[in-house]
């Protein structure tokens, strides 16, 4: 199970460093590629607008 970011994403950038496996690209929102994401949460327990959430 993959992480997914929503539509609250701000493209702060703060998410991209903490990804283990680079899976997260850059846009006006960021998007996480779910094959290779490894579900380990980095993501998500730095995003500042809680937009990052299990799929």
């Amino acid at each position: 199970m993959a992480y997914v970011i929503n539509d609250d994403c701000t493209a702060c950038g703060t998410c991209v460093d903490e990804c283990p496996v680079e899976a997260i690209s850059e846009g006006d929102i960021y998007k996480i590629d779910p094959d290779l994401c490894t579900d380990c949460g980095a993501c998500a327990d730095v995003c500042p607008v809680e937009a990052i959430h299990p799929e």
